[in-house]
Parts: structure tokens; C-alpha cells; sequence
């Protein structure tokens, strides 16, 4: 099992953003031995949001070889030509490195600053893909009516080689998206903190039924937002546990064995049991004091799992 990291896109302690925190942030992932930088996408969220494609593109170069990917991007918010215009550049840039992770997310406000109606956002999301993958050249264009027309036009340049980037596709395990998993992605994007290695065990399960009538691959499987805050303090622990259930709406008592926030031996509990269920990649958010969290995965928890 490999691990990624999410990109401190939420500033938690205080320390604001610039360039050169992205990139010794950047710096410290590869060094350390993780494999993925990842970014997510709101226009707007409970504390001010750094937009995660162009903080992909301030880390191109700092981020040695590591794998760029958006975990997700927004294809109905930003609009599906304009992503893959983006996505397009990133991965020419990085030298084909760049993963595009989409989902039709779950915030009501990103959509109505879009103008968009959020209880559309399902059946957008499933054209919006579908209009993704055409420009990036990975498919023709189906139509709803099942006909294939071509694109009014062809975005250029294209990505860095065929079948280029991958799309991962974002899903909480519901059986109508794990269907659109299999049917449209390259991947399955889960959420840490909205699921649990027995829920994510029968998702793969339902993929794998569910990619038998398409070419067979195994798709890869991602855990992301797995929020982390590394601590033998329980006072630290409940404090954490406490913030987090604000940041994201969750009830605190759900959050706490879901996440990474807790001793090195509990968290790598979790993360054995993951590596168990078949999970590819886990891709870990600090809590704050990012780098040195960091750290201690890399010291006291990855040794653990084994």
C-alpha cells in the first residue's frame, strides 16, 4: 500500500500560504516516501480554500516524481471543457504525472455560486465525465441517446501521451456509484472519513461484478481526507477529534475510528486494515503542523503496518 498527501489547502494553524510552504511541503512528501500530492476542490468551505489545481501547478517542480492528482476536481462547477483543458496542461507540464480525480461533490454552496442547480448534479456529473474524457481523447463522445457524435471542437495540446491522465472517479459506495466507477473511471476515489475498510471491502466487491462486462482491468482504489493528527496525548486527541467534526460536520463519535488522529499504534490499526481490504493508495491530510505530521507517519506509523 502507498501513500499520498493532501496538499494544506485549509490553513489550521494560522500560518497563511505561499509558494515556498507548498514546496517544502512538497519537498518533505518525497523525501520521505510518499508517492501522490493530492488536491481537493471547493469554491468555498467552512475556512477560506486555496484552489487545489493551481496549487497543484505551484508544487510541479518541487514535487520531484511524485504523482499530482485532484482528489476531486469539480467537472459540473468548473465546467467538463475547462477541467480538461487544465488537467491537459498539468499533465504536460509534469511530464505526465497529473491524475485527474472528479466527483460531483456534496457542498450545495459551491454549486450555487457555479449558478448551478445542485439537485441536477447526478446526471451533470455523468455527461460532464463523458465530456471530460472525449476532450482529453480517451473516448468518443456518447450521447445520452447512446449515438456518438464528434466534439465541436478539439482541445489542444493534448495530454502528455494516450491515456493520459488517469480519471479517478469519486464515490461514498453507494451501488449507483460504485456503477459509475466501473462504467466511466480508471479508479475509485473513497472518502476516509465517510466510510470503513468492511463498507469499503463490499465496494470493491461491487466493482469487480460490476467491471466484469467492461475490459476486466482492476481499477485502482484511493482512500482520501484521511485527516491525521498524530499523538499520544488524549487531551490532544479529543481537541482534534473536536475541531475536525466542526470542520466537516460530522458527529465527533463517527470521526474517531475513521481517521488518523489518535497514537501510532491506533492509526496504524486502521491503516492495516485497509492495506487488508485491498486499498492502493491512502492519502493522508494533517491536522496542522503539516510537515512534522509528516514526519512522524513516515517514523512511528508506516513502519507499523509493515
Amino acid at each position: 500500500m502507498e501513500y499520498g498527501a493532501h496538499l494544506p489547502l485549509i490553513d489550521l494553524d494560522g500560518r497563511g500560504w505561499d509558494v515556498q510552504r507548498m514546496a517544502s511541503y512538497a519537498r518533505t512528501a518525497q523525501r520521505l516516501g510518499f508517492t501522490t500530492l493530492a488536491a481537493n476542490d471547493h469554491l468555498a468551505f467552512g475556512r477560506p480554500w486555496l484552489d487545489g489545481i493551481v496549487a497543484l501547478s505551484s508544487v510541479i517542480d518541487a514535487s520531484g516524481d511524485l504523482d499530482l492528482a485532484t482528489t476531486v476536481a469539480l467537472p459540473v462547477v468548473r465546467g467538463p471543457a475547462a477541467l480538461a483543458k487544465a488537467a491537459a496542461a498539468l499533465d504536460i507540464l509534469s511530464g505526465g504525472r497529473f491524475v485527474l480525480g472528479v466527483g460531483p461533490g456534496s457542498s450545495a454552496t459551491d454549486y450555487a455560486l457555479a449558478g448551478v442547480d445542485f439537485d441536477e448534479r447526478w446526471p451533470r456529473f455523468d455527461e460532464a465525465v463523458r465530456v471530460l474524457r472525449m476532450q482529453l481523447g480517451r473516448d468518443d463522445d456518447p450521447t445520452s441517446s447512446g449515438r456518438r457524435r464528434p466534439a465541436p471542437a478539439e482541445l489542444a495540446p493534448r495530454p502528455s501521451g494516450p491515456g493520459r491522465p488517469p480519471v479517478w472517479i469519486a464515490s461514498w459506495g453507494s451501488p449507483a456509484g460504485l456503477r459509475r466507477v466501473a462504467r466511466l473511471g480508471d479508479g475509485w476515489i473513497a472518502s476516509a472519513y465517510n466510510t470503513t475498510p468492511e463498507r469499503l471491502d463490499l465496494g470493491r466487491e461491487t466493482l469487480r461484478a460490476n467491471r466484469s462486462t467492461s475490459d476486466g482491468r482492476e481499477l485502482t482504489c484511493v482512500l482520501a481526507t484521511m485527516w491525521t493528527r498524530i499523538t499520544r496525548d488524549g487531551h490532544e486527541r479529543a481537541e482534534w477529534l473536536s475541531r475536525l467534526a466542526d470542520l466537516v460536520g460530522r458527529d465527533v463519535h463517527d470521526l474517531a475510528g475513521r481517521v488518523l488522529v489518535g497514537s501510532p499504534e491506533e492509526c496504524a490499526s486502521l491503516l492495516r486494515e485497509y492495506r487488508d481490504v485491498g486499498v492502493h493508495r491512502v492519502l493522508v491530510w494533517p491536522l496542522a503542523d503539516d510537515e512534522n505530521q509528516l514526519e512522524l507517519l513516515a517514523r512511528e506509523v508506516f513502519p507499523l503496518v509493515g
